[in-house]
């Protein structure tokens, strides 16, 4: 019995080593010859799909002990580190009806690497099969919001996504329920977009439970990759918002007015919604270098808005934060950041050369020599520029090597009165199927 089943895991394995999804929330297009072909797989096979991957690298950091967002803080005494910074596996079930749409699909994803098993993905989303444009989406799965962050880790071309995204949507993923709006005919006149709205509870996958009965709305507008000339141009772009916020638990409330922070210590503040509102936009220009010759692409994103958080950290709370017995102040502060990318592959699309820079600028309504005592490091801000080289041997396999030269602004702060020594090499291969 044993050996009857080795050809069917042999196919799955096959299959999943072909079909790597670019995005977190990405469905299977059956319009594509792929998917036609899975399809007929799928069919035969109980519509199950297996895949994963693991990121073992090693790090050499600037100095000991760094805090460092590419891949987590160093320990004390230590500047260099062997890491598995991923292992992913999932497993995907969809159906799909008489006209090979799908109907109903379900997955579920681990990560497990030396510092315990964690589950990723775990969500069931059902299609509407009338119109075949609408799907609802419910568990727990990546925020439709921008563009990095939804680009799978196992795509990416640099090691980590950047500063911003991590502080402000830390595992990417959230609960909650979602509707999507994208037309999956191939005459439908909207098939060019794709619109995704949800609520959820806002704390991530940090949080055990949620805390407050507050809800963030998500939506993001997007459109699909247009061809601009003959030549082949690809251009790509979204719109997000993030309407969300949570529940004042303490009457104190810090903001900045005329460079300090000031409190508002009003009991009318208990119960008041402190925000969490976040806009942006983002764009993607595609162009072929020629026949096997891979592409030269341009990658942009903006974020800014308003995020609350602690006097200490500008990290999304998960928690509602505490000092001893006593519920911590709130503070709000304006922010912004941005991403710029450029891909080139050198003449084949087996070697690729990335260039990166991100800026994270937590509070933008004080700089430099402003920030003193009265404020701390989560008041900072961060240019970070990258420099990358990656080798894919084949669909399966790929090696990276990636420096990140990260950068502080000057402060009147005490320990950041100038750039810290926390730049990172890290050199990574990742195995896929």
């Amino acid at each position: 019995m044993r050996l009857k089943l080795l050809p069917i895991v042999g196919v799955f394995l096959l299959l999943s080593s072909v079909a790597k999804a670019q995005f977190l929330m990405d469905m299977i297009d059956t319009t594509k010859s792929l998917g036609k072909g899975m399809f007929s797989l799928y069919q035969k096979y109980d519509a199950m799909r297996f895949s994963g991957y693991i990121q073992p690298q090693f790090q050499l950091a600037e100095g000991k002990g760094i805090e460092s967002y590419e891949g987590g803080n160093f320990p004390d005494h230590v500047n260099n580190r062997f890491m598995l910074r991923r292992g992913r596996f999932r497993l995907d079930y969809q159906r799909y009806n008489a006209n090979h749409m799908p109907v109903v699909q379900f997955a579920f994803q681990f990560d497990g690497t030396e510092r315990g098993v964690f589950i990723r993905d775990f969500f069931g989303r059902l299609f509407e099969n009338r119109w075949d444009v609408f799907s609802v989406t419910t568990g727990m799965f990546a925020r439709p919001f921008g563009y990095e962050v939804n680009l799978a880790s196992s795509d990416r071309e640099t090691p980590e996504r950047g500063r911003m995204s991590q502080i402000l949507m830390k595992t990417e993923r959230d609960l909650g329920v979602m509707v999507s709006f994208e037309p999956r005919r191939q005459d439908n006149p909207f098939r060019f977009m794709r619109i995704d709205a949800g609520l959820f509870n806002g704390q991530g996958l940090n949080a055990s439970s949620d805390f407050d009965s507050h809800k963030d709305l998500i939506a993001r507008l997007s459109i699909k990759p247009q061809r601009l000339n003959a030549a082949n141009w690809l251009l790509s772009g979204s719109i997000s918002c993030l309407y969300g916020g949570m529940e004042q638990f303490t009457n104190y409330i810090y903001r900045v007015n005329a460079n300090v922070f000031k409190v508002d210590s009003s009991t009318a503040n208990i119960g008041k919604i402190a925000p969490r509102h976040y806009y942006g936009a983002d764009a993607q220009l595609k162009i072929p270098n020629g026949k096997n010759k891979g592409f030269s692409e341009f990658r942009a994103e903006y974020i800014r808005g308003v995020q609350t958080a602690t006097l200490s950290s500008s990290e999304s709370l998960y928690a509602i934060p505490m000092n001893g017995a006593v519920n911590a102040p709130l503070y709000i502060r304006n922010f912004d950041g941005a991403y710029f990318y450029f891909l080139q592959n050198l003449g084949t699309p087996k070697d690729l050369v990335v260039l990166k820079y991100d800026w994270y600028d937590p509070n933008r309504d004080v700089k430099g020599k402003q920030i003193d005592a009265n404020f701390t490091k989560a008041d900072v801000r961060y240019n970070t520029f990258g420099a990358g080289y990656v080798h894919y041997f084949d669909a399966n396999t790929k090696i990276m090597l990636y420096y990140d030269w990260v950068k502080n602004e000057s402060t009147a702060l005490t320990g950041y009165t100038e750039d810290l020594k926390d730049n990172v090499f890290t050199c990574r291969i990742q195995y896929r199927f």
